[in-house]
């Protein structure tokens, strides 16, 4: 291509350096896009634990070339069981391993956030994305696609917003109703497998259901650590600055429902055989109801930032994959921006409140007592893996 045809290389922006936002960052840059992400936090790295990654994810990281990044520190379960937490009974199963990656074209992998997000860095660095750290964003301009940090103002073509759950700029430039807290607590642990009991260990995807409560596990680290999440809802939480607050092993036992033998050893063990029990907040927005809450002239809103969802179709990241690999195919077209950006929210509105209502539901379904309980219990039983599976979330 001659320097006459050739087209100039256009300047996005992203504020935020988590999943989401390097995401975005990465394939812009592979879009041919040059990429900054300024990143508030000293450095970029993951807080949290672990993450599930179905198909519809591990797809898009396939085709960014991230997935081999991840092999070595992923894990790939077998099953998904799902049990009764009173009586340990298996009432469903969902084959996952060969079976995801034979019906969906893609795995289905467990790991830690952390590893996540450095194969994303690594991949983002080496495709020129500019990094900067400890560099808040104060204001931005969806019109002009400016942004200021500090004392600096910065210019763009594109502007990307992915500052997480808790944006203090998604407020200043769209209309959207604010993160409401659910009265869902989350408590996770992150035991080390050698240390936990023979009997504890555990190499697959287990749901353990009771009333008002369930308890998730699965490996990460390429198995060698069993991330361990606790749901119950009905609670109320102050939201602390770090909102991430540790909490001992007694206060939890205390609110949790009653636990078969297996499952309460495991609880009673996890927080000493890893770093002990943190609690948080479950948060949301109600789901997307139209494609201007996801783009506004030419700032576009990715993850967490735009359609925060309760954690029950373990889903929160790959929706951010699925926004970032759409984002970069707009932006490879070289329409107006303005229109690229409007084009990307109608394609991802709709996916995304559909996940976000679905969580909601789950949030029912996984929570259910008495009869509800017995006929979701008795779905399980006679229609087995259709009612786990999700083609229409896999192989989108």
């Amino acid at each position: 291509m001659s320097s006459a045809t050739a087209q100039p290389q256009l300047h996005v922006g992203v504020v935020g350096g988590g999943i989401g936002g390097l995401a975005a960052a990465l394939c812009a840059a592979q879009a041919g896009w040059r990429a900054t992400v300024w990143e508030q936090a000293h450095w970029l790295g993951e807080v949290g634990a672990g993450v599930q990654l179905g198909p519809n994810a591990t797809r898009r990281l396939q085709a960014w070339g991230v997935l081999p990044h991840l092999v070595a520190r992923a894990s790939q379960p077998t099953d998904l069981l799902v049990r009764c937490a009173t009586s340990a009974r298996v009432l469903g199963r969902l084959p996952l391993g060969e079976r995801a990656q034979r019906h969906h074209g893609a795995p289905y992998l467990t790991l830690h956030r952390a590893d996540l997000h450095a194969a994303l860095r690594q991949c983002a660095a080496h495709h020129g994305v500019v990094m900067h750290v400890g560099s808040e964003v104060t204001a931005l301009d969806p019109v002009q696609a400016t942004l200021q940090v500090g004392d600096s103002a910065h210019a763009a073509q594109a502007l990307v917003l992915a500052d997480g759950v808790w944006s203090r700029l998604h407020a200043a430039v769209m209309q959207a109703p604010p993160v409401s807290v659910t009265g869902h607590v989350a408590y996770r642990a992150l035991p080390i497998q050698q240390r936990l009991p023979a009997a504890l260990r555990s190499q697959v995807v287990q749901v353990w259901l009771a009333p008002h409560a369930h308890v998730v596990t699965y490996p990460v680290r390429g198995g060698d650590m069993l991330n361990l999440a606790v749901f119950i809802e009905g609670q109320a939480m102050v939201l602390a600055p770090h909102w991430q607050q540790p909490v001992d092993w007694p206060t939890l036992a205390s609110r949790l429902p009653p636990c078969c033998a297996p499952l309460r050893a495991l609880l009673e063990v996890a927080g000493e055989a890893g770093d002990g029990w943190r609690q948080w907040p479950m948060v949301q927005r109600p789901p997307l109801t139209h494609a201007g809450q996801m783009a506004r002239a030419r700032l576009a809103l990715v993850g967490d930032t735009v359609h925060p969802m309760l954690p029950y179709m373990a889903q929160g990241a790959g929706m951010a994959i699925e926004d970032a690999h759409a984002l970069g195919q707009v932006m490879a077209s070289y329409e107006p921006v303005e229109q690229a950006l409007g084009r990307y929210a109608r394609q991802r509105w709709q996916r995304n409140a559909r996940v976000q209502a679905r969580a909601q539901r789950n949030a029912r379904w996984f929570h259910a007592r008495g009869a509800k309980a017995w006929l979701r219990n008795q779905a399980m039983a006679w229609l087995g893996t259709r009612v786990l599976d999700v083609p229409w979330l896999y192989r989108g």
